[in-house]
């Protein structure tokens, strides 16, 4: 019975440590929790990093860059779109289809928003 009961300690310590990582930054005013979750998802990160670096990146180039599929990017890609994070140029080279991201200002303002408010989180983290 003993045994059952362990592991349940070892997380509410868990949680306790937790909450305490939580509260730092928010004494300064900054919470893990008020991270931007549209940027925060790690393939949305990717896109707006990799658009921050580049002016343009094609369809293909995010793919291949992120190892991601056709599917996935295109739904993450979207959400960023709707957001006005990123832009979306159709055309054609030839006869195939071509798609160009780039970050907006709008874009670039949040990543940089996002960063900052993870520095913080990191240094408030890291005085522990």
């Amino acid at each position: 019975m003993a045994g059952k009961h362990a592991p349940a300690r070892r997380e509410r310590i868990g949680e306790d440590q937790a909450a305490e990582t939580l509260r730092r930054p928010i004494e300064q005013g900054l919470s893990p929790l008020d991270l931007d979750r549209l940027i925060h998802e790690r393939l949305r990160l990717g896109i707006v990093s990799a658009l921050a670096a580049n002016d343009t990146l094609t369809f293909n180039d995010l793919k291949r860059l992120l190892r991601t599929t056709d599917g996935n990017l295109s739904v993450h890609a979207r959400k960023l779109e709707e957001a006005e994070y990123i832009t979306c140029r159709k055309s054609l080279a030839g006869r195939l289809p071509r798609t160009e991201y780039r970050l907006t200002p709008t874009g670039r303002r949040a990543l940089e928003h996002y960063l900052q408010h993870m520095e913080a989180i990191i240094k408030a983290t890291r005085k522990s």
